[in-house]
């Protein structure tokens, strides 16, 4: 096959795959080649296509498998009854690729997705069948993120995570009732199923990775999943609460949003414009919250509107804080390292730089402004020796002099 081909099947399914947002590359074990064995590491920098939660920005080929596919869920551009151009590689051709690449220092991985051609079983054995040439016919050591298919029988996803270092499987919308709608031939069940079998699977051998040196790692970077913002009635509440949800039942490492995006063709059932994209930030800034600094969902859940929204013009964490005044100002020379989180304005680091120079002395104003970004946000909750807010927190115009007087602006916008 020639090159012009594989380079035209190239530009049609890596832009099939700018859709999926959760291809990050952190967590997994460490292994290089530098011995003269094998090739590739999971180590290094490159072009970036990805950043890692340390901000390491990592390069991976992303791309589909194929764009051919018996599903017809609406909010999808390569759902059956879609008018795109089609394309599909084979195995090998997708090793070939990825090797070329990392040859030429273009990538560290790959993360590969499919579209369902033939049936789920099929479409998930040739996926793992990319990762086994690349892992045993190459001895290729660099990162690999497959991403399953729920629909595909649990020994052949499990055959997926011994090859990948992560897998990820898409719960696609927040509610069962959105995805019966807008994706009739996905089954809420059983995509939970299978994120269950993937869990048990990753503690299974886990535990027997310690116990015996040379039992397989299974998906060591863990499994993550993406929801679509937008698509459907759904609020932030209820994302909030999925996500939640999600990573308590099954141990996730990561929950991505995709903010739904209008696709040619598109299906009356699904809305005529995009959200915001501040939107699909602010849920990551709300997911931040649970993760890094002590966040209940009930408490993130608070700080939305009436609609069940999080506010566009200021994040979060400043969201809570306005509705609970009460918790404000916080004496940064006294409060616990839970309430200085809750500060709008103070970050891990910044709480961290604050409790280890307060052993020394108390701290001014000024000293907490050289420890964070900004003191302007900080200002009205929190108190030093020279500096009590007095009425400031509880200002009734407080929103509207620290929300961002910005707007965003759309890279395509017409």
């Amino acid at each position: 096959m020639s090159a012009r081909t594989i380079l035209q099947k190239l530009e049609i399914l890596a832009d099939a795959a700018k859709y999926d947002a959760s291809c990050a590359s952190s967590g997994t074990a460490k292994r290089n080649s530098m011995g003269g064995k094998g090739i590739g590491s999971t180590e290094g920098m490159g072009i970036c296509h990805a950043y890692a939660p340390d901000g390491r920005c990592i390069s991976l080929l992303k791309i589909l498998l194929t764009n051919h596919c018996i599903f017809d869920c609406h909010y999808c551009i390569n759902r059956k009854s879609s008018n795109v151009a089609r394309a599909r590689f084979t195995p090998q051709e997708v090793v070939d690729l990825t090797l070329a690449f990392y040859r030429r220092n273009y990538i560290e991985g790959l993360f590969l997705s499919s579209g369902i051609v033939k049936s789920s079983n099929h479409t998930m054995e040739q996926l793992v069948e990319v990762a086994r040439i690349l892992r045993e016919e190459h001895d290729f050591r660099g990162y690999i993120h497959l991403k399953t298919i729920p629909e595909a029988d649990a020994e052949i996803v499990h055959q997926a995570g011994l090859y990948a270092d992560r897998v990820s499987i898409n719960v696609e919308l927040p509610t069962d009732s959105g995805l019966t709608r807008l994706a009739p031939d996905k089954d809420a069940r059983q995509i939970e199923g299978a994120m269950g079998k993937v869990k048990s699977d990753i503690t299974e051998l886990k535990d027997a990775h310690k116990r015996f040196k040379h039992a397989p790692r299974f998906a060591p970077a863990g499994q993550s999943t993406q929801m679509i913002v937008g698509a459907d009635a759904a609020s932030d509440a209820d994302i909030v609460g999925k996500a939640s949800r999600l990573y308590d039942s099954f141990g996730l490492r990561r929950v991505y949003y995709s903010a739904f995006s209008p696709i040619p063709d598109a299906s009356a059932v699904l809305p005529l414009k995009r959200p915001p994209l501040i939107r699909e930030h602010r849920l990551y800034q709300s997911d931040w919250l649970m993760r890094f600094y002590g966040y209940k969902p009930a408490e993130v859940m608070q700080a939305t509107e009436a609609d069940g929204n999080l506010p566009l013009d200021i994040d979060p964490k400043l969201a809570w804080a306005l509705k609970f005044r009460e918790q404000f100002p916080v004496d940064v020379n006294r409060a616990s390292k839970e309430q200085l989180l809750r500060v709008p304005g103070l970050g891990v680091k910044a709480v961290g730089r604050i409790l280890a120079s307060r052993r020394h002395r108390n701290l001014r104003l000024d000293d907490v402004a050289r420890l964070t970004q900004s003191i302007t946000k900080v200002r009205p909750f929190v108190c030093t020796v020279d500096w009590r807010p007095v009425t400031l927190t509880d200002r009734a115009d407080l929103r509207g002099l620290l929300a961002s007087k910005t707007e965003q602006l759309e890279l395509f916008a017409a």
